[in-house]
């Protein structure tokens, strides 16, 4: 029996907790340097051993991305990266092998264009399991949280240290396959520290949730994954793994499996 998008994300968050760690999910967006090199890349993690992927469709006004992820895209926008590009890659690297959850991250303009239902159901239907869509509050989801919910696929929305109890509330109401905290008030881009109150931050959104809770921005060395794996279910890197695709496929599959290692 095939799994629904939501069950595969499910399953990854068991097999990690299975091995008392957090999942590891890269960010890398499609296109960069080029559309071939992307899939190597991709395809590079994938065989590193990581858990899922953000799969980064690009868009010219990336409101969440600091400045490697912001001059990246862009790029790919440059090399004639389109939404429905971004689908054929996920088709392609399911053909190609891949069989971790992949969740299609892009803004919400792009998906409008294409029309929601259909890119729904293309992006299901090419393999993805889920979307993230960052500037989409949960008070404005329910046309893309319908066609979602009758897809199976997850829908992930966002909490920040600044979120307050009424919004954590919200969003735990709402929120399927994980939450995806935001560790820092700003914009993405690797940090060499943390900030001190993030166990204070995970402790307040447990206490009003038992979804899978995925820490986000900022997240780029290995001693940092380790932190991860004991106050998170999952993590994602972006910007230190696009940062390496900038020189190489082989520097991506490096530091990626670097930071896998780092959990177990």
């Amino acid at each position: 029996m095939v799994k629904t998008g939501l069950e595969s994300i499910a399953a990854m968050f068991a097999a990690a907790k299975a091995q008392n760690r957090a999942a590891f999910l890269p960010y890398y967006p499609i296109g960069y340097p080029t559309y071939d090199d992307s899939l190597d890349a991709i395809l590079a993690m994938a065989e590193a051993g990581v858990d899922g992927f953000e799969i980064g469709m690009p868009f010219s006004d990336p409101l969440a991305d600091g400045p490697t992820i912001q001059a990246a895209t862009q790029v790919a926008l440059e090399n004639g990266i389109t939404v429905k590009r971004c689908i054929e890659a996920v088709r392609t690297l399911r053909d190609r092998g891949v069989d971790q959850p992949m969740l299609l991250m892009g803004y919400l303009n792009p998906v409008l264009a294409y029309g929601v239902e259909a890119f729904v159901r293309d992006a299901k239907a090419a393999g993805a399991n889920g979307l993230i869509l960052p500037d989409l509050p949960p008070e404005e989801a329910a046309l893309v949280g319908e066609a979602c919910a009758q897809a199976g696929l997850a829908l992930i929305f966002f909490l920040a240290p600044t979120s307050n109890a009424e919004r954590i509330a919200l969003v735990a109401e709402r929120a399927n396959g994980f939450i995806y905290l935001v560790s820092v008030t700003g914009v993405t881009g690797a940090r060499t520290d943390l900030p001190p109150d993030l166990r204070d931050f995970v402790a307040r959104v447990r206490a009003q949730t038992d979804q899978p809770l995925v820490m986000g921005f900022g997240i780029s060395q290995p001693e940092q994954a380790r932190m991860m794996s004991e106050i998170m279910d999952g993590f994602i890197v972006g910007s230190a793994l696009v940062r390496a695709g900038g020189e190489s496929v082989s520097a991506v599959r490096d530091l990626a499996a670097r930071l896998r290692q780092a959990l177990d």
